[in-house]
């Protein structure tokens, strides 16, 4: 595996799934991926646990509070958290969760941009973010759905100085947010097609070697299938799913030149 260096502030850099069932989402988990656990030995972290393939953590997996969906989050790293939030509240964003520090891992917020897609922000220390990427099993990729794509990528721009450049084909409306000449995440626009109760949100990906395979393992595993294997030209192959919780997720099998 190829180790991830310290990534640069304004990357997306990790993901983490909030549970009601910890438990019961290592067990799916670690059947889908392959992932192991590392629970955390604070009190004060409540069951909090690092997903690991091999040695390398990869994905995290908290507690569900009060009527919380469950969910994945999208985390970005930054040079600055506290300044980070000052700078999104004064972006029209809102502020969900304060900074607060995570024991000597680092320092974080959640907030969200005006369509109100939460993303938390992430300051390392110990720890910065998933230590393997776009390889099977591992996060790859994290995607903008929203109803408001002038006003998000604004947002974002400003937050972290991404630039939005569309990318989609005949047929395909997508946009690309990138970081200098560095593409980081994508952006879909929730039209009429999407149900009305479906907020704009992120999507996280997860690289696997058979999109058709892992896809019907979800299934077996007790989650559902919301979008079949599709191909993506010049991509690979992705499946929208959700794990017996309902926490959505996708898995894509990219061709190798794009891996």
């Amino acid at each position: 595996m190829i180790r991830q260096t310290p990534y640069e502030p304004g990357t997306p850099s990790y993901a983490d799934l909030a549970s009601p069932d910890l438990d019961a989402s290592l067990a799916f988990y670690g059947a889908l991926f392959g992932w192991t656990a590392e629970a955390s030995t604070e009190p004060e972290a409540m069951g909090y646990t690092v997903f690991k393939l091999g040695d390398a953590a990869v994905a995290g997996l908290g507690p569900t509070f009060g009527d919380m969906p469950p969910h994945w989050n999208t985390y970005v790293t930054v040079a600055n958290v506290d300044a980070a939030v000052a700078t999104a509240a004064a972006a029209g964003g809102q502020v969900m969760a304060e900074p607060f520090d995570v024991f000597d891992a680092g320092r974080m917020a959640v907030i969200a941009d005006p369509g109100g897609a939460a993303l938390s922000l992430w300051q390392s220390r110990d720890h910065i973010g998933a230590e393997v990427r776009m390889e099977p099993n591992t996060l790859c990729w994290h995607e903008l759905n929203t109803r408001d794509p002038e006003a998000a990528t604004a947002f974002l721009g400003t937050l972290f100085g991404w630039e939005a450049r569309p990318v989609g084909a005949p047929g395909m409306d997508y946009t690309e947010l990138r970081l200098g000449e560095t593409g980081v995440a994508g952006l879909i626009v929730m039209d009429e097609n999407w149900p009305a109760d479906v907020p704009s949100h992120w999507m996280v990906y997860f690289a696997v070697s058979d999109c058709g395979a892992a896809a019907a393992r979800v299934a077996e595993l007790g989650g559902e299938v919301h979008v079949p294997p599709t191909d993506i030209p010049g991509v690979g192959q992705f499946s929208v799913v959700a794990d017996p919780h309902g926490a959505v997720f996708s898995v894509i099998a990219l061709n190798d030149t794009t891996s």
